[in-house]
């Protein structure tokens, strides 16, 4: 049991290494669920603990969560690579280069909102590139229901607006 926990985290630590950009949640569970590597509890307590470890870097908005390799965790599978299995990391490379546009545009359009000091809500609506803001934009709303509509509907329409905003602005 100990061993295929150990063979979970370093998938993830792989996945991570793999790709130049964080991985949510469900990218990540998406591979290894539909795999039928583990649980999706299985999975939630190996993230946790990488997490806790400091292999893995999280970042939580209110609708997911994102996942960054740490210096550690690379240096971690960079020496343990070899304890995964060629066949599950030609699994996960495949996976990593049939998705990679949609993982990484996932990753790089975000949202959050919090109440702020005036006791409204700002909504903080982003596209980021390579570690670079392509566009960093905040709207502040009276209601929670209302910023929970904007970050939404940023994650849908982002690509949208951006070149709506440009075309209107150039």
């Amino acid at each position: 049991m100990t061993e295929s926990y150990t063979l979970y985290k370093l998938i993830v630590l792989y996945m991570l290494d793999k790709v130049d950009f964080p991985l949510t949640t469900s990218q990540i569970s998406e591979f290894i669920l539909d795999k039928g590597y583990t649980s999706y509890f299985r999975l939630q307590e190996t993230l946790a603990e990488l997490s806790d470890s400091g292999l893995l870097r999280v970042e939580t908005t209110h609708n997911r969560t994102l996942y960054h390799l740490t210096e550690s965790g690379a240096e971690t599978i960079h020496f343990f690579s070899k304890k995964i299995s060629p066949a599950i990391q030609k699994d996960i490379d495949e996976f990593l280069r049939e998705k990679q546009y949609d993982l990484k545009e996932e990753a790089a359009v975000k949202s959050d909102y919090y109440l702020n000091t005036n006791r409204e809500y700002e909504v903080r609506c982003q596209i980021v590139e390579n570690g670079y803001s392509l566009i960093d934009l905040k709207l502040t709303v009276p209601t929670e229901k209302e910023a929970e509509a904007i970050a939404g509907s940023w994650n849908r329409q982002s690509q949208e607006i951006y070149a709506l905003l440009l075309s209107k602005l150039l």
